[in-house]
């Protein structure tokens, strides 16, 4: 099922789940950018292109299920937190109690875009299909 306009065929759980797919494959490509920095390894930079055709795959198929928009910001918030987070683990990056705090807010807002239903904002919208529908009985 194709997604048109504002409507959804995945459920909040898958939404969730290609999110952080998405997240977790870009992490890896990116952990693996870093490391083949700084030793050249041609394993390294193997590994980050085939993990990045593998993220462009799983987006591409996850969009036949989600809008775009929802998906991919949710990708990119839950990408940026697993950075801010490896690099205190794995480089010793430390972040002040603020910015933790601020990562928690952000977290929250993007449960509430992905979670909270769409429906109310287009009301004044007829579905596509209704639009189509009557273009067709209008032509003929």
């Amino acid at each position: 099922m194709a997604v048109t306009g504002s409507q959804s065929s995945a459920s909040p759980a898958t939404l969730i789940a290609l999110v952080v797919v998405l997240a977790g494959l870009d992490l890896v490509g990116a952990l693996l950018a870093k490391e083949w920095t700084s030793g050249r390894s041609p394993w390294m930079f193997a590994g980050g292109a085939l993990v990045f055709l593998l993220l462009f795959s799983v987006y591409a198929i996850g969009l036949r299920f989600a809008e775009m928009s929802t998906v991919t910001f949710g990708w990119i918030v839950g990408l940026q937190v697993a950075v801010l987070f490896l690099e205190r683990v794995r480089y010793g990056v430390s972040l002040p109690t603020g910015k933790w705090i601020a990562i928690v807010a952000i977290l929250g807002l993007q449960a509430y875009l992905v979670l909270a239903p769409n429906d109310g904002a287009s009301a004044a919208e007829p579905p596509i299909e209704e639009v189509v529908r009557v273009q067709v009985a209008t032509s003929a």
